[in-house]
């Protein structure tokens, strides 16, 4: 066979470099061959300094094209190694998620405050509304979705799509749910660093046929942390919906959370406040209300920040006892908690049209590490 770049290519292309599924050739490794009579020069460009893989690479070209082209050819490669940029092991990796119009965080700066009770409550009310939802339990350290929507004994089963394994997420109340706490028992405590974190909610994300979706509510950890991040990172959240009470010390932490969003470096829109706890009113006395956490903290705030104020939601037993039995309070036709969460509801809907309408889509925000501090940017 004659000795010219055309066929040292085809003879190439039988080859692949350890640790990547295409040749070598297709893959962009080869970047250049030149021929001197019976001489050949491959210039080759590998994403890993490993000398084993070098070494095999440069002596499978050699007895490639001594066996498919020609057996005196006197071949020299070149190697140069151009690693790949370091991820983030934090990141979660992948892309927006076909399908799914509007993914809504719901946040905390403070534990302990409601929040996954107003996810959940907010989820069956759109359900209600006609909406198709679904839930992700991104409390990794806390999960408490399963519960409250009576499937904790439930596991999410594999399914095929496209050719591809998918989990099939758990459906309960007409909303579709995935949560670490269908992976682990009840007594079970997740001890996990960042990553290992990230990689979970990576796969619950990814890896799941959502189908399609108008709102996805996300149950963020309390706080401003590592999920958080991630979270943001990985996916253009259409907004965020920050739930507090009207104690001081959790309107300080609130503060904290939207101030999060609103950063320049991570620029979600919030689209209001909840206050949840907002007052007590005793069956035998409806007319009066007790402010056991003080009054109108998170209106005020909502005020004073210039975002909207969603709406409160009183202290009310069956809202405990319907979280811990598995029916979310909202789902309790003609009652006080299901006017509550209609009008919640409504706001949180009114703000996200609001929002699509005179706002450009989110961006998911972009994680690099520079002398050992995190930068976060657009």
């Amino acid at each position: 066979m004659k000795l010219d770049k055309n066929n040292i290519l085809k003879a190439l292309e039988t080859i692949t470099i350890a640790g990547e599924g295409k040749n070598m050739v297709e893959s962009g490794a080869v970047t250049n061959i030149v021929t001197f009579g019976d001489e050949v020069i491959v210039d080759l460009l590998l994403h890993t300094p490993a000398m084993h893989i070098k070494k095999r690479a440069e002596d499978d070209i050699k007895k490639t094209i001594h066996d498919l082209v020609s057996a005196d050819a006197k071949i020299k490669v070149n190697i140069k190694v151009e690693a790949a940029a370091a991820e983030n092991p934090n990141q979660i990796k992948g892309k927006a998620i076909p399908g799914i119009k509007n993914i809504i965080a719901v946040a905390s700066g403070k534990g302990g405050v409601g929040k996954s009770t107003v996810t959940a409550n907010l989820a069956v009310t759109l359900s209600k509304m006609g909406f198709a939802v679904g839930v992700l339990d991104a409390d990794i350290y806390g999960p408490s979705m399963p519960i409250m929507f009576d499937v904790e004994n439930e596991k999410p089963i594999s399914i095929e799509v496209n050719g591809k394994s998918k989990m099939k997420p758990v459906e309960s109340y007409g909303v579709k749910m995935l949560s670490i706490g269908f992976f682990t028992s009840p007594s079970q405590a997740v001890i996990w660093r960042g990553p290992m974190a990230s990689k979970a909610l990576n796969q619950m994300i990814f890896d799941a046929n959502w189908g399609e979706l108008d709102f996805m509510l996300i149950d963020l950890p309390p706080g401003t942390g590592d999920i958080h991040l991630s979270i943001m990172q990985s996916l253009p959240v259409t907004g965020a919906v920050v739930v507090s009470t009207p104690q001081a010390v959790a309107l300080a932490d609130a503060k904290k959370g939207i101030s999060m969003f609103l950063s320049e470096a991570i620029n979600v829109p919030v689209l209001g406040i909840v206050e949840n706890m907002a007052y007590f009113t005793p069956e035998e006395l409806p007319n009066n209300k007790y402010y056991i956490f003080g009054k109108e903290g998170a209106k005020d705030l909502a005020q004073d920040l210039g975002v909207a104020f969603l709406g409160e939601v009183p202290i009310v037993q069956s809202i405990r006892e319907a979280g811990d039995y598995g029916r979310p309070a909202a789902l309790q036709t003609g009652s006080v908690i299901e006017n509550v969460f209609d009008e919640i509801t409504r706001n949180v809907v009114s703000e996200v049209v609001s929002r699509n309408e005179n706002l450009e889509p989110t961006e998911a925000i972009k994680i690099t590490t520079m002398a050992g501090c995190s930068a976060v940017k657009k």
